[in-house]
């Protein structure tokens, strides 16, 4: 076994590679690491002091985005389309779902109830953009699960948590996206990307913000 993810329990990102793993039927070695305490063995192979890290024997490669394209290229059942154009634009959604977990960051993290609703407001519009580019359903593409459905489900994982706290309206009214977020939710490698704890170490991790959705937790 020459494959190693080192991993955050809580990270979307080390998700993504899981999940790759996973739909690959690759097997691979996976060692969990305290970010709040990084041991020095892992700073010396991420440059960035981040996760995911995954090891091809003694490289690491670092960054989600690289991780996916080197499995893409190494290992069986790909899940890019063969297509130029559309590979390109799926890689360009891909872009997108980063940029809705950053959204997803500011959300948890805002302050006040001003940013807090005008991360809500961001976050809806994205999901709205989504909801007109789906079409058949169930997955981004189709019948077909590729990379940009790797990419969205550690994104919509954490509205299971978020919805038991409150009604944000983030996902309301948008069909499409629904039966995607149900589709990924059922799907065996997002379910096993996480372990059983997930939703209550999200839970602790969001309550210890000391921010507005922290608040809103405090006064269920």
């Amino acid at each position: 076994m020459s494959l190693h993810l080192i991993s955050h329990t809580l990270c979307p990102y080390v998700q993504r590679a899981a999940i790759s793993l996973a739909e690959k039927e690759v097997r691979f070695e996976r060692t969990y690491i305290d970010l709040a305490n990084k041991p020095d063995w892992f700073l010396a192979v991420s440059p960035l002091g981040k996760t995911p890290v995954l090891l091809e024997g003694k490289v690491p490669i670092f960054e989600s985005v690289a991780i996916l394209e080197y499995l893409e290229e190494t290992q069986p059942n790909p899940l890019h389309p063969r297509d130029a154009l559309e590979r390109a634009r799926h890689r360009a959604w891909m872009e997108f779902g980063s940029t809705v977990l950053n959204d997803i960051a500011g959300f948890y993290s805002a302050s006040d109830s001003s940013g807090f609703n005008a991360k809500i407001a961001v976050l809806r519009e994205k999901f709205k953009r989504l909801e007109a580019e789906l079409e058949t359903g169930p997955y981004f593409a189709g019948d077909r699960f590729s990379l940009v459905d790797v990419v969205f489900g550690p994104v919509f994982r954490y509205f299971d948590v978020f919805e038991e706290i409150g009604a944000f309206g983030i996902l309301t009214e948008l069909p499409r996206v629904n039966i995607w977020r149900q589709a990924l939710a059922n799907r065996g490698s997002i379910k096993t990307a996480v372990g059983d704890d997930y939703p209550s170490l999200l839970r602790a991790f969001l309550c210890r913000r000391n921010a507005h959705l922290s608040t809103l937790m405090r006064t269920k």
